[in-house]
């Protein structure tokens, strides 16, 4: 059973279907995570409702672009919202039901750029480096109670957002990576699928970047 949760509804629907599609079964909780208390409160009903809790991947992520200079206290607290204390939020919450269990996987999804740095990303790289300490923290907090924390990093992946990117931009992003090409969305699930399996039982708290070198 999978627990999906998003601003988009739309989008979870999709979601469920495709996991549907492929014999599983899905449910939707739509949720604000910026927003603590809901996010919170979709975890523990997920947990209540089935009765233990074993991987948790959080994946919320926004981006509002600008220079230091620009940059409002708005843009970086949105983004810091979103795409790093959700995630503390998320792992608060579902620590408890994985201790209990005795098991668990938690998986965060950060990015490169909270690794190397991005001109004009100042709130999204601090996010995603955040995301780097929380991860490794929660692995030494965890380890004891069979709960392992790890972080993928993925590089440029084909997204809707990449595919807006104009084709000079994207031929000389390229250049840079040594695989030379974007990395795909199914690449990046089935290193979240490694993870998250029987076969990873000893791997936590570490930074999985699944960028074709580019972060190297």
């Amino acid at each position: 059973m999978v627990v999906l949760t998003s601003r988009n509804a739309e989008s979870l629907a999709e979601v469920e279907r495709a996991i549907r599609d492929a014999g599983g079964v899905a449910r939707i909780k739509p949720c604000d995570v910026s927003n603590s208390s809901a996010l919170t409160e979709v975890i523990d009903q997920a947990a209540s409702e089935l009765g233990r809790l074993d991987i948790l991947v959080n994946n919320a992520g926004i981006t509002r672009d600008g220079l230091i200079l620009r940059m409002s206290d708005e843009a970086f607290d949105e983004v810091i919202a979103v795409n790093l204390r959700s995630a503390f939020v998320a792992c608060r919450a579902a620590a408890r039901p994985m201790m209990r269990g005795r098991f668990g996987r938690i998986i965060n999804i950060g990015s490169v750029t909270g690794l190397i740095g991005n001109a004009g990303q100042a709130n999204y790289a601090a996010a995603k480096a955040g995301l780097v300490g929380l991860t490794k923290s929660l692995a030494k907090e965890l380890g004891s109670k069979g709960i392992t924390a790890n972080l993928v990093a993925p590089g440029f992946i084909e997204t809707d957002m990449t595919h807006g990117l104009p084709q000079q931009l994207r031929d000389e992003v390229i250049k840079t990576i040594p695989t030379r090409r974007f990395g795909t969305v199914e690449e990046i699930a089935h290193t979240v699928s490694f993870i998250a399996s029987d076969q990873a039982a000893y791997l936590t708290g570490q930074v999985i970047t699944v960028d074709g070198g580019l972060a190297m």
